[in-house]
């Protein structure tokens, strides 16, 4: 019998997730993986950071939880935790009563339901713009009902830096009350962010022209070490008087991948809105999912709020963030020292886990294919897949392949 599904076709792979299976697969013993978005140790294995394991351990042993439903909002205790760890204690919309904090699913699950939000709930159901080179925000949005997706310019391919004129001109030609999603902190994929006098004009503009912050935090202590540092293009948008989202997610920052750990935060400038988006927040998730889980927020709630925990947490993004910020300097002297072609600048000045190396897709699937080091097609690299064992073999593979893949045949290209 045919099926009634046989006019299904089939999806493209996401490319992510299909390099790392091809990885595993390889059965090359110096195989490279700089391609999963995941944090690794120096030997190359995923991390459970001690602090999260001590958390879990007290929670196993605490005889008082159980495993009732949550509400449609999530653990209070977390959702306060997280936005105060996002704005900053002496917050002023913290103060104001001007903030809500809803559980989400991760910060992917965040910009959904805020995304949903504004497409259903609000008066945003037109434009919404993004930078070109993260696929997944078009996929939300689109998904939440955005009839008009559009990107702003960012990656400046020529200069290995941020298009900053082509970003500001784009968002002054944005129509008035278009949504615009911008990275906080460590941009994935390409490792540029914005300097603070950058992000003030970007406020200038944005203000101007009447545009409304998504903001995606994901990497919050981990792009710098620092959690202040990291969330002040979000505090400084606050203490300019704009209304916001943005997204939080736990999932680099405490090595809680697969605990789908996230926060939308709401700021507003009137408190006596918050009431009834709240109610249709919960409505919102009533339809989709129903109430979060537990397991990963008991976790993340447990270290935020104890100070013991939370000054150990600090030192393991330290060492993270460290670790990250010196293989990028390895990379880059190794690059040097082997005369490869072109400047390698870029590769220190960005920041976080990922770097746009300038690599094109020609030289990326020699790199695949002769040296079985595995990097997205745009020339993406994970800093976090390497280490001192390995660091040598990629530096000297990717002058190979800059050397013997010309450069001009495929230098630029968008997602």
């Amino acid at each position: 019998m045919t099926s009634r599904f046989a006019i299904v076709k089939p999806a493209p792979p996401v490319e992510m997730f299909a390099l790392n299976k091809a990885c595993e697969e390889d059965v090359f013993p110096d195989k490279v993986n700089l391609s999963i978005g995941a944090y690794r140790s120096e030997e190359g294995k995923p991390w459970v950071l001690p602090v999260v394991r001590k958390a879990e351990t007290s929670i196993a042993e605490d005889e008082t939880l159980n495993h009732e439903y949550l509400g449609q909002l999530g653990l209070k205790e977390f959702t306060k935790a997280a936005t105060r760890l996002l704005l900053g204690e002496n917050s002023p919309a913290i103060k104001e009563n001007r903030v809500l904090g809803v559980q989400a699913l991760s910060g992917t699950g965040a910009l959904r339901l805020g995304a949903d939000f504004l497409a259903t709930s609000a008066h945003f159901t037109d434009y919404y713009l993004s930078d070109p080179t993260w696929p997944n925000h078009p996929y939300i949005f689109r998904n939440a009902g955005f009839k008009h997706c559009h990107t702003y310019r960012y990656w400046n391919p020529l200069d290995k830096a941020l298009d900053f004129k082509g970003m500001l001109e784009d968002l002054e030609n944005a129509p008035e009350d278009s949504v615009v999603v911008l990275h906080v902190c460590g941009h994935n994929p390409t490792g540029v962010d914005p300097t603070q006098e950058e992000w003030k004009r970007i406020a200038d503009v944005m203000e101007k022209r009447k545009l409304f912050p998504f903001l995606d935090c994901a990497y919050q202590g981990f792009a710098s070490g620092d959690l202040e540092r990291d969330s002040w293009p979000v505090r400084y948008f606050v203490r300019r008087g704009f209304e916001l989202f943005c997204a939080q997610s736990f999932a680099k920052n405490l090595g809680l991948y697969n605990e789908r750990v996230g926060n939308l935060t709401v700021v507003v400038k009137d408190p006596a809105a918050l009431a009834n988006i709240e109610s249709q927040v919960t409505f919102l998730v009533r339809g989709n999912y129903s109430n979060p889980p537990c397991h990963g927020v008991r976790i993340v709630t447990r270290i935020l709020n104890d100070p013991t925990l939370f000054a150990k947490w600090q030192e393991q993004m330290t060492e993270m963030s460290g670790r990250i910020i010196k293989m990028r300097a390895i990379l880059k002297q190794k690059l040097d020292e082997l005369d490869t072609p072109g400047k390698w600048n870029h590769i220190t000045a960005q920041t976080g886990m990922f770097s746009y190396t300038g690599l094109n897709p020609l030289q990326v699937k020699y790199l695949i294919e002769e040296h079985h080091i595995y990097l997205a097609q745009s020339g993406r690299i994970s800093i976090c897949g390497l280490n001192s064992k390995n660091v040598d073999y990629v530096a000297r593979a990717f002058h190979d392949a800059v050397t013997k893949v010309s450069e001009t045949t495929s230098s630029c290209f968008m997602i």
